[in-house]
């Protein structure tokens, strides 16, 4: 597990704070929340469109939702999901 927090995508918050991927989500899930949203379907819903107004602009959510790679974010739900969280990561097959 402790290869995968290496991994993990850090982002700078107000006054330099840092911020993983886990914090933003839950951040924009609160946000989401303090609106009255259901913050799973519309965090879904950014996740496979890629659209930003399924997130509110409340508390910053939108624009901390955008710093994320949500194409690692959903691989890493799915590693989770399906419990190959301890799993080895596959090499890239793109040859980067």
């Amino acid at each position: 597990m402790a290869e995968e927090h290496e991994r993990t995508a850090v982002y700078r918050g107000k006054a330099g704070e840092h911020l993983d991927a886990r914090e933003v989500l839950k951040r924009v899930y609160q946000a989401l929340q303090e609106k009255g949203y259901n913050p799973i379907f519309q965090i879904a819903g950014y996740l496979l469109s890629g659209d930003p107004v399924y997130i509110t602009a409340h508390n910053e959510a939108r624009s901390l939702a955008r710093k994320l790679d949500r194409e690692e974010v959903l691989e890493e739900l799915l590693r989770f999901y399906l419990g190959c969280d301890r799993m080895p990561v596959p090499p890239d097959k793109t040859g980067a």
